[in-house]
């Protein structure tokens, strides 16, 4: 997972977005809820191999700007943790807390 820090890192991961879908988790590193959720999309990244979209963190209390960058690019209520399915520079599909499971995120990118 990519981490991305600041506004420049934010535009150039949308902008990989138009040729490919990306993840992008939205994690509190101080919600054992989020650390959660964080264990959950790493483990469906190191399954799903080369397969897997290519998947940016945002730490929501390091790194506010950019969280709340995403949120309104991205036409979203912040929500931590949250895992946002990103096409075209648009949120295709989120999730957030105990709604991201391997299971949503695989019928999310079934329909991509």
């Amino acid at each position: 997972m990519i981490e991305l820090t600041s506004l420049p890192e934010v535009e150039a991961a949308l902008e990989a977005s138009m040729t490919r879908p990306i993840f992008v988790l939205k994690h509190s590193t101080r919600c054992p809820i989020s650390a959660g959720a964080y264990q959950r999309v790493l483990h469906y990244i190191e399954t799903a191999g080369e397969t897997a979209p290519p998947a940016y963190l945002v730490k929501v209390i390091e790194s506010r700007p950019v969280s709340n960058d995403l949120a309104t690019r991205l036409n979203i209520q912040h929500q931590s943790p949250q895992l946002i399915l990103v096409k075209n520079k648009t949120a295709a599909w989120h999730a957030s807390h105990n709604a991201i499971t391997a299971q949503a995120i695989q019928a999310a990118l079934s329909h991509q």
